[in-house]
């Protein structure tokens, strides 16, 4: 996730470079063409770029919206996770704490708990086609390890090896029966989490709707030096290229927010999240082992992953 202090103008029109060197080489050579051709110079009244300007800029601003709304859906329901991972951890420390205290319980708090976490690192990691086991040793014991070593899907074993601990912590007496369909409302909430994220990820955003917005905006900006040159002459270019990058950013601002799930800058901060949530529950377990604050882009302060 873009923060907002400290993005750098090269990150910024870096997105939109080789579109802005072509508009730069395209502008310029329309300049000479009507300043040193002897026959009539072409041009265009203003009128026509201004209304499909209009036109386009309304499609922009549509197209913006709906991919902000994917956006801010993932981070909605990433939201939800982070409410349902607490409120597991609670349900796990307090219907077990006082009643049956002894090494059994506290394994089982302590690796459900340790579980959940790997969970939230592994979701996020498996949303951006990385590695969805990758640096989960950490949390899961060798024998958990080897349990999702099977799985394509390992977020899914991960809360499959929830769902087997709490009905063998209900048979044990660890929990009674009705705490134990209430843990596993909060493992549903979370598979439903999961889903959502899912969806989100694999539902593309209409190819021909992008496509018929970027062939006019490219109309537009192919027509605009030929309105723009008897009024501003060489001063055109700049005119030019200025406006076109107006139009080309919010272009590539939709493109990037449409998919908040593919290892950008401008994701859903699902890492931070879940080093955040890996805090919460260590502290609700008392372990003072906390996670450390990692730079999560180098050098790169300007965003969170």
């Amino acid at each position: 996730m873009l923060l907002k202090n400290n993005i750098p103008l090269r990150y910024i029109f870096g997105k939109i470079r080789n579109e802005l060197i072509f508009i730069l080489i395209y502008t310029t050579a329309i300049a000479i063409f009507h300043k040193y051709v002897e026959f009539a110079p072409i041009s265009i009244p203003i009128a026509v770029p201004a209304i499909l300007g209009t036109v386009i800029s309304l499609l922009l601003g549509f197209r913006s919206n709906q991919a902000y709304d994917r956006w801010w859906e993932a981070r909605h329901v990433w939201g939800a996770i982070v409410n349902d991972s607490r409120t597991l951890a609670r349900q796990v420390l307090t219907y077990t704490d006082v009643l049956y205290p002894g090494d059994q319980v506290q394994q089982f708090r302590e690796r459900m708990i340790r579980r959940q976490i790997a969970w939230n690192y592994s979701l996020g990691q498996s949303l951006r086609n990385l590695s969805a086991a990758k640096g989960l040793n950490a949390y899961l014991s060798a024998k958990e390890q080897q349990f999702i070593s099977h799985y394509d899907h390992v977020p899914a074993a991960l809360l499959e090896m929830h769902g087997r601990n709490l009905r063998e912590a209900q048979e044990e007496g660890w929990i009674n029966r009705y705490q134990q369909v209430e843990m596993d409302r909060t493992l549903t909430r979370l598979c439903d989490s999961m889903g959502k994220c899912e969806r989100i990820k694999n539902t593309v955003f209409p190819a021909t709707y992008s496509l018929y917005i970027h062939f006019s905006l490219l109309l537009f900006i192919c027509l605009l030096p030929f309105s723009l040159i008897e009024y501003f002459g060489f001063f055109e270019i700049p005119v030019v290229m200025a406006v076109s990058a107006c139009f080309l950013l919010i272009e590539k601002m939709a493109i990037h927010l449409q998919d908040p799930f593919e290892n950008k800058p401008t994701d859903t901060p699902m890492t931070t999240i879940a080093r955040n949530i890996e805090k919460n529950l260590r502290q609700m377990l008392q372990d003072q082992e906390l996670p450390e604050q990692q730079e999560e882009a180098g050098k790169k302060k300007y965003f969170i992953m």
